[in-house]
């Protein structure tokens, strides 16, 4: 309506200069649609800051000092999770390791150069997505969590995932998995077909740790990040 009223006052303008021998008009359609770009930008720019702060408060306010369960005795940092506040894309996987503890940053030992690697493949970079873990401390030895480490943090996830709002994640590995789609389906029938976690397109896949034991199974996992892809409407370089 209010688009129609724009074209009929607008109509009116040209028809009072032309009644005053005013035939051109001086109009500059790239200006236009530069302001438009710009308006779209500060409104995404402003969207993305909220979220970002949002994702401050959680931590600061929820997660910091948290001893919600028997990991945090041992834990050197907190893993919260890194990325783009607005990311069309998050991939979670299960738990920090030894180096992720250290540094206190999800992937960031060999299987996160692996899962670096994914990503630019996908012709994106770690600053374009987001990345978390089902836990927020690591479980000694690099073993699975448990399931009351898992009921403690799981709460903080689905914040992270409520204030991100990604268009489609990915869940690496059978405790990510297995986790957010409540199930117990192996890893192996879960990959390769999307489902859904709180009305988000979730692809299961394998975790990179298991892709450096099993690297014929890059290529599934490779599958799996095509129909991402596809479903953001993006194509690998």
């Amino acid at each position: 309506m209010g688009e129609q009223v724009n074209r009929v006052d607008l109509k009116h303008v040209f028809e009072f200069y032309r009644a005053m021998g005013i035939e051109e008009f001086p109009y500059d359609a790239g200006s236009v649609v530069t302001e438009k770009n710009q308006a779209k930008q500060k409104k995404s720019s402003a969207g993305k800051a909220q979220k970002a702060s949002a994702l401050e408060k959680l931590f600061h306010e929820e997660l910091e000092g948290c001893t919600g369960c028997k990991l945090s005795a041992k834990r050197t940092n907190i893993v919260f999770g890194e990325g783009n506040p607005s990311a069309r894309l998050m991939f979670i996987g299960e738990a920090p390791g030894r180096e992720e503890d250290k540094q206190g940053r999800p992937f960031v030992g060999d299987a996160g150069k692996l899962l670096t690697s994914l990503i630019e493949k996908m012709g994106l970079t770690r600053e374009d997505v987001f990345i978390a873990n089902i836990v927020k401390c690591r479980p000694e030895m690099n073993r699975d969590p448990e399931e009351d480490e898992i009921s403690a943090c799981l709460p903080f996830l689905k914040k992270q995932i409520g204030i991100i709002r990604p268009e489609v994640i990915m869940a690496l590995g059978r405790v990510s998995a297995q986790t957010l789609l409540e199930t117990d389906v192996q890893i192996s029938k879960l990959r390769g077909r999307f489902a859904s976690f709180e009305g988000i397109p979730l692809m299961p896949t394998f975790h990179p740790a298991y892709l450096l034991r099993n690297r014929k199974d890059k290529a599934l996992t490779w599958q799996d990040a095509l129909q991402v892809l596809e479903l953001l409407g993006m194509k690998a370089p």
